[in-house]
């Protein structure tokens, strides 16, 4: 079923896209005959003719050439006017062809690959007048950007859903995240960066209606340039300011601040992986009836809308598990089924350090937790050698590896044999295990919070420098300098014994409390043993400042779910049955798209957008495929942003796409003759070459991220 309504949606974005450029091609069709310019084809796609249509031959599989030829003895091309008219032929071919990536309209004395191709037939394109020639070549561009207004007319005029202007999640050691606020001494905040179910007012005085406008204004950013967030915060009358300048992504990829949307409490679809299944299995809630797209709407009697504050109630629960209430709700969101009643436990929230943008580590005073696996992948070249539950005591050449170091790591050895140990039932196992050319296990990772062995402690993170250089920088943990190796086991603190992280946080507070209210230093005396030969026991005397002991007891509490489990949170732009608000905002959404493009250019000259981030045809279907289950009106809007963009692409001064034939016949009104032939010849061969190779770079790219 799931594979019928993906190619359902595949088949309603390649006839989207076709449309487009149906449309774009009817320009310059119906302004040709407008011109009177003899038009000899009009085709929708590249390639041979799948059917074609000619007015006296009717429908024919393939082209109408041989019918034309059997009949008249000539080609449609070499036929009079009159002769067409005594045979009662059209001039004109209609085709489909088999490549859906663009089209054309041929007209006597014109072609775009072809400039030798003048005619001395009064009816030629060349023997138009420069004006009406002007007319014809623009026309395409025209009919995009009225079709771009109509559509957002339209999806406007019913109302289209959006991901709301509200962070959800902000990356551990983003610009977001350590960002602080212009206005702090006014507004007494103590916190620092970007929280959680803050809202984007606006960015550089530009008002953030959702989040794209958000993820489009970091990205589109001059490198290096300050922009100033004006956000709202629970808790606060006025907006706390932020200027946070974007950098590029830990993936390489767009400028950007670190941030992700927001989540609503609808939990989100079963996924192929049965991650989310997991999740629910592991909290208890499957137990009770809890399932996927199910909607969460009270947290202990409180009516609750986003995930934010599921966070904020597991946050002030001081451990104590929330009482909750489910509700099944059909695409509407109306209930269609009784509510469950269901008690969700809260875990502790450890110190998180950061690695770099993308990863981190949780922990205390700079001891790290080992990694466990929760999950394996059944179709894993590894699932018959690793477990759910197996915990990495090594992974090739790394001793008790942070969970922060293994990604990168295997990625390292994408398409080699790793030598891998877990400890499984109390008993370490060792296994070779085959790295994916993608470079990875076919495993999720989780923490072995209950097994009170430490990994590698962290005592130093790797920042990269815009240059992606790797530099390692020490982190000032209360263990940096007397850190003791991985695999060690905590066994008690001040003499009270612990077994599990929760106990270790738990008797830390304990340990540190009395120490609340005073600015001196606090000495903790932790019990270890050694992962050596006899496994000697050491107490080691831990120092930790003021601060470190306040950040400890500030620690709060979560809850197994995250935010990637629940849909996000949406919003919906709408006229409000407005017609001439939804006008309004077509012309406004238009000229938007318009301006981004012109800013994409000239961000991929500067640099801080690379080719790869482009897309083709392949990339735009699957975009739409994506997105498609956001409801009609949003591929409807999808549809008008591309037909926009293909009206800006189409006029840029470019040989062989429209602005560079504008650009000629400019030259031709001024000079009053044509650029040479061997100009336009050569400037032809360059821009089939550029635009050729761009087409290949970005349908290899829209191919790569199929498969990555």
């Amino acid at each position: 079923m799931e594979i019928l309504t993906t190619g359902y949606y595949i088949l309603l974005m390649i006839f989207g896209f076709g449309a487009l450029i149906f449309f774009h091609e009817l320009g310059h069709f119906l302004a040709a005959k407008w011109a009177g310019i003899r038009t000899e084809a009009f085709a929708i796609g590249m390639g041979h003719p799948v059917v074609s249509w000619r007015k006296g031959i009717g429908f024919v599989v393939g082209s109408t050439h041989r019918k034309v030829v059997k009949l008249t003895g000539k080609s449609a091309q070499e036929l009079k006017e009159n002769e067409l008219a005594k045979h009662g032929l059209g001039e004109t071919e209609y085709s489909l062809r088999w490549l859906p990536i663009g089209g054309f309209v041929k007209m006597l004395g014109q072609e775009d690959a072809n400039p030798n191709a003048v005619s001395d037939d009064p009816r030629s394109y060349n023997m138009c007048p420069i004006g009406k020639r002007m007319i014809v070549v623009s026309a395409g561009v025209v009919m995009n950007l009225i079709l771009a207004v109509v559509l957002f007319i339209v999806a406007f005029s019913v109302g289209v859903k959006f991901e709301s202007p509200v962070i959800g999640m902000v990356a551990p050691g983003s610009p977001a995240f350590t960002a602080v606020a212009k206005n702090t001494s006014e507004l007494g905040i103590e916190e620092i960066g970007l929280q959680p179910g803050d809202r984007v007012l606006s960015i550089d005085e530009d008002e953030a209606e959702t989040f794209s406008s958000i993820m489009i204004a970091t990205a589109m950013a001059k490198p290096g340039k300050e922009l100033e967030f004006y956000i709202e915060r629970q808790g606060f009358d006025e907006p706390l300011v932020f200027g946070i300048t974007p950098v590029v992504g830990a993936d390489g990829g767009l400028l950007s601040i670190g941030v992700g949307p927001s989540a609503s409490t609808q939990l989100a679809e079963s996924d192929k992986a049965g991650l989310l299944e997991l999740t629910l299995i592991n909290t208890g809630l499957s137990k009770v009836g809890v399932k996927p797209q199910m909607r969460l709407d009270f947290i202990n009697g409180k009516k609750s809308t986003t995930f934010g504050e599921l966070e904020r109630a597991a946050a002030q629960s001081n451990g104590i598990p929330l009482q909750t209430k489910w509700t099944e709700v059909d695409e509407d969101g109306e209930p269609i089924g009784s509510t469950i009643e269901a008690s969700l436990a809260v875990v502790p929230v450890y110190s998180l350090y950061p690695q770099r943008e993308s990863a981190a580590d949780e922990g205390l005073l700079g001891f790290t937790p080992l990694t466990r696996i929760s999950d394996v992948d059944p179709s894993s070249s590894n699932a018959d050698k690793l477990q759910a539950g197996d915990i990495i005591i090594k992974l090739g050449k790394l001793a008790y590896p942070r969970r922060s170091q293994i990604p990168a790591f295997v990625k390292e050895n994408k398409g080699k044999e790793l030598e891998v140990v877990v400890l499984r039932n109390g008993k370490e196992i060792e296994v070779t295990c085959k790295v994916s050319r993608k470079g990875r296990l076919g495993i999720r990772l989780g923490t072995a919070v209950d097994y009170l062995v430490t990994a590698k402690p962290i005592t130093s993170f790797v920042r990269y420098d815009d240059e992606d250089v790797a530099l390692v920088e020490d982190v000032d943990t209360p263990i940096h300098a007397n850190a003791p190796m991985g695999g060690t086991e905590i066994v008690a603190v001040n003499g009270n014994a612990v077994s599990t992280w929760p106990e270790f946080r738990k008797a830390l507070r304990k340990a540190t409390a009395n120490a609340l209210s005073s600015e001196a230093q606090t000495k903790v005396d932790l019990t270890i043993i050694h992962p050596t030969k006899d496994n000697p026991k050491e107490e080691l005397v831990v120092t930790l400042s003021a601060v470190e002991v306040a950040q400890l007891h500030e620690l709060s509490w979560t809850t197994q779910l995250a935010a990637y489990d629940f849909q996000a949170e949406f919003i919906t732009l709408s006229a409000g049955g407005s017609p001439v608000r939804a006008v309004v905002m077509g012309f406004k959404e238009t000229y938007k798209v318009n301006i981004n493009v012109y800013l994409t250019l000239d961000r991929l000259i500067r640099g801080s957008v690379g080719v790869k981030q482009l897309r083709g045809p392949v990339g735009i279907v699957h975009i739409g495929v994506k997105i498609a289950d956001r409801g009609m009106m949003y591929l409807i809007f999808f549809l008008a942003m591309i037909s926009a963009n293909l009206a800006v692409i189409n006029f840029l001064p470019l040989p062989i796409v429209d602005g560079g034939l504008f650009i000629f016949l400019i030259y031709e009104k001024l000079k009053g003759r044509p650029p040479s032939l061997a100009f336009q010849n050569a400037s032809t061969i360059f821009g089939l070459a550029l635009i050729g190779t761009l087409f290949l770079v970005v349908t290899w790219n829209d191919i790569s991220r199929l498969f990555s």
